[in-house]
């Protein structure tokens, strides 16, 4: 099998897609004002990612070292549920936890990182992937590299990957483009 045909295998058995947020959502940059308040850029086409995921039948958490509010703004505007919205360094334990929760195993989850935090986790799951401006590392470990750097549509291209691998994309985007974002 080519590594093409290995990683939309592996997309296959998605049920659970867990997204780092910087460095996936964001392009690693911090914007900070005089007053020190800082910011950073999420893309849209992100939003759209998350929701044809769900609406694929994918659920959907952000697992960041750092819980903020820019995390639940970013939560609420790409509908992913309070309770999905998870911030510890400890990740791997975090997997551990919600894996006992859900019933889910490893094989069900991918897992998007771009750095080194990112490792054990990715070397857990059925499905790991990392954006094109990721580290080497994290890249070395990725059955899928997008396209895409951070911040730039990583969601949006592997809700693409995943859903035409699972046969679901033209009912996802059929749906979505008849009953909008919402």
């Amino acid at each position: 099998m080519t590594d093409t045909q290995t990683a939309i295998e592996q997309a296959k058995a998605v049920k659970f897609v867990i997204l780092d947020i910087h460095g996936i959502l964001t392009d690693n940059t911090l914007y900070y004002t005089n007053e020190g308040t800082k910011s950073e850029c999420f893309s849209l086409a992100d939003r759209i990612g998350c929701k044809a995921l769900m609406a694929g039948g994918i659920g959907v958490s952000f697992l960041t070292s750092k819980v903020s509010r820019a995390m639940d703004v970013v939560g609420e505007i790409y509908n992913v549920p309070p309770d999905k919205r998870w911030g510890t360094s400890a990740k791997i334990a975090k997997l551990d936890e919600f894996e006992k929760e859900s019933g889910l195993t490893d094989q069900d989850f991918c897992y998007v990182g771009d750095e080194m935090i990112d490792l054990g986790v990715m070397r857990r799951v059925g499905f790991p992937v990392a954006p094109a401006n990721g580290a080497v590392e994290a890249k070395a470990v990725a059955a899928l590299i997008t396209k895409s750097d951070g911040g730039q549509g990583v969601v949006r291209e592997l809700a693409e990957f995943i859903l035409k691998a699972q046969d679901k994309w033209e009912t996802v985007t059929t749906q979505l483009s008849n009953g909008g974002l919402s």
